[in-house]
């Protein structure tokens, strides 16, 4: 642990703190004292805007290694474009099977020290501040404290915990060689912490800081991640050192401990927090929910601004497609798909017919439009046939110049006759109007990422309403990204009532989610871990929540066992001119695996160097 002086060098690079009228756009001097830092409100602000700043949010420009992590270039961020939902098949990306669960490093200890710091430091200077502003501040940083070792359990299962500030050379190499502390002591040293933030906290704050409720809600998450890990933890998992001596594994009779703790807190939420309702169209209305600012479901926000590019995302630009004849965005291209499986977890598309021909349709359009689609999946993905900016999603994998027999004798056959879609010019042999690729957004025969794999396109938190592509570029977008929503508090609670037998009160939970996305209501009989799970994969898609899920739940090995995804692609056929909906592998094929040992991550290895009492590594590592 370094040494760390009075002083303090504080670069403040994307976060800004939002009242309901105003930007607080804070510019501190590069070195500040702690005179400074804690003379007043403004030179708090500063401070504890680069600890917001660094919180390990997976936002649109989340990065494993870390917001600040070596070897990026974050004017070039969206290319690496690590979205946890395209390794895990929530969608395909560029970087399909890649081995995110073997580790980043992420190690935010300077940064817990920063907080450490703060708590210590600040009531020093309680002169300067009246009433119980401090005492509110230092329920903050408990706050901002639990959310970092949350994002170290997560990943390593038991680590250090550190509550004080760490010199050198008051204490010794040896004393700050620090041993782990056993996974259950630091799921309740989170819990404790986060009771800590509620118990001094206020009730209200400005936008992208935290109050009482803010921490109630991300207890909720973190103590439903610790009552799996007791409840599943022993299922599917290698044995190791760092499992024998607790380090990794909690016991299972803990399991509804950790569950009621969540059930509780996301209780104190009540009547503080609904779900958003502004808009009588549910399918407007899911969509307005990521985009409007004063959303009565939105707990904890991550703002951006136009300004520099640090302070503004791609998200618009690498969700929608930037190629062929129809153009939806400024530059860009994008990069990450919804997979068919995690569009049929909202209801099977019916595409054939009884004979297992497929189904013929006059236009895309015909598809979505025809089978009572659950509002929320149609504000979730974009389908063919859809439009944006007035472009029309004109997807298709190519033309058959006719096409008999069934769907499934089609797409095993290693050798089929359509005309797969090549360059947007490329037009049908002896019919100049017609384009073999559509006018945008399909996945050409050449072989790229740049446009979609499955037939589906994001549409979560797409900005429709800016109407200018020249206005929709990399690092051209200001939706803020919502990291704690009432509707994810539900379904913790729903998850933890269910795995407690609880059910009338999950049942209440999940049937106020499905009204709101327009989706029939549930029975008693239906309140089963299964579907309570399908339910959060719907609701929660593409906000980086999968991923950790099917960890915790210790479903991601038999999931990603050699896995390959599938797609839901449109066809024309020439002579019919008539559509067809083939379900099929998506484009590349690409495989997915899951080695047991990446339920948890293995401690870097730069700090078992220098920390040798760090070990055992985690089983495998």
């Amino acid at each position: 642990m370094r040494h760390m002086k009075k002083i303090f060098s504080i670069a403040i690079i994307g976060l800004v703190f939002l009242t309901s009228c105003q930007k607080l756009d804070i510019k501190p001097p590069n070195v500040l004292s702690d005179d400074q830092i804690f003379a007043n409100s403004a030179g708090i602000d500063a401070y504890l805007a680069q600890v917001y700043r660094k919180l390990p949010i997976e936002d649109f420009t989340y990065r494993p290694a870390g917001r600040d992590g070596n070897g990026f270039n974050i004017h070039h961020e969206w290319e690496h474009f690590y979205h946890a939902g395209g390794a895990c098949g929530e969608m395909v990306g560029p970087y399909g099977g890649m081995d995110i669960g073997g580790g980043f490093g992420y190690w935010p200890y300077a940064d817990i020290r920063d907080v450490n710091y703060f708590m210590e430091t600040l009531p020093k200077y309680a002169r300067n501040f009246a009433g119980n502003t401090v005492n509110e501040l230092i329920g903050e940083a408990h706050f901002l404290r639990a959310f970092y070792y949350f994002a170290l359990a997560k990943r390593y299962g038991g680590i250090p915990i550190i509550r004080n500030v760490q010199n050198y050379p008051q204490l010794s190499i040896e004393e700050l060689r620090v041993p782990r502390n056993k996974e259950e002591d630091v799921w309740n040293f989170i819990g404790d912490d986060l009771d800590s933030a509620y118990n001094g906290m206020p009730e209200t704050s400005v936008s992208g800081r935290a109050n009482k409720y803010v921490a109630a809600a991300l207890k909720s998450r973190a103590m439903v991640y610790a009552g799996s890990i007791a409840k599943y933890g022993s299922v599917n998992f290698v044995d190791g050192d760092a499992r024998a001596q607790g380090f990794v594994g909690i016991a299972a009779d803990k399991a509804a401990g950790f569950y009621q703790k969540a059930v509780d807190a996301a209780k104190l939420l009540d009547g503080h927090y609904t779900l958003y309702r502004k808009n009588a169209n549910k399918l407007t209305n899911y969509t307005d929910l990521f985009l409007d600012v004063t959303s009565p479901e939105n707990i904890l926000t991550r703002d951006f601004y136009a300004g520099e590019p640090e302070r503004m995302h791609s998200w618009d630009a690498t969700m929608s497609p930037n190629s062929g004849m129809n153009y939806m965005t400024g530059d860009g291209l994008s990069r990450c798909y919804p997979t068919l499986e995690t569009v049929e977890r909202f209801g099977v598309l019916d595409v054939t017919n009884p004979d297992g021909t497929p189904r013929r349709y006059n236009s895309l359009a015909d598809l979505w439009q025809g089978q009572n689609l659950e509002p929320r999946m149609l504000a979730t993905v974009y389908f063919p046939g859809e439009s944006l900016r007035g472009k029309l999603f004109d997807i298709r994998r190519g033309i058959y110049p006719t096409f008999s027999g069934t769907a499934a004798a089609e797409v095993v056959k290693t050798t089929r006759t359509f005309l797969p879609s090549g360059d947007h010019t490329t037009t049908y042999p002896g019919d100049a109007s017609l384009v073999i690729i559509g006018n945008a957004g399909m996945y050409p025969s050449s072989g790229s990422d740049d446009n979609t794999r499955t037939g589906f396109y994001v549409r979560k938190y797409i900005n429709y309403k800016e109407t200018d592509i020249k206005k929709i570029g990399l690092f051209s977008s200001t939706t803020h990204w919502i990291e704690l929503r009432y509707a994810e508090v539900l379904l913790n609670r729903a998850e933890a009532d269910i795995e407690t037998n609880q059910l009338d009160d999950a049942l209440l939970c999940l049937n106020d989610i499905r009204d709101r996305a327009g989706a029939p209501a549930l029975t008693l009989a239906d309140m089963t871990p299964d579907v309570v799970r399908n339910e959060r994969c719907k609701e929660l898609a593409f906000e980086n929540h999968y991923w950790w899920d099917i960890k915790r739940w210790r479903i991601a090995d038999a999931l990603l066992n050699n896995a390959r995804f599938k797609a839901l692609m449109p066809y024309f056929i020439y002579d019919e001119k008539k559509y067809i909906f083939l379900k099929e592998p998506e484009s590349f094929q690409r495989n997915y695996n899951f080695d047991k040992k990446f339920y948890y991550e293995p401690i870097p290895g730069g700090e078992l160097s220098k920390n040798p009492n760090l070990y055992p590594n985690n089983p495998n590592y």
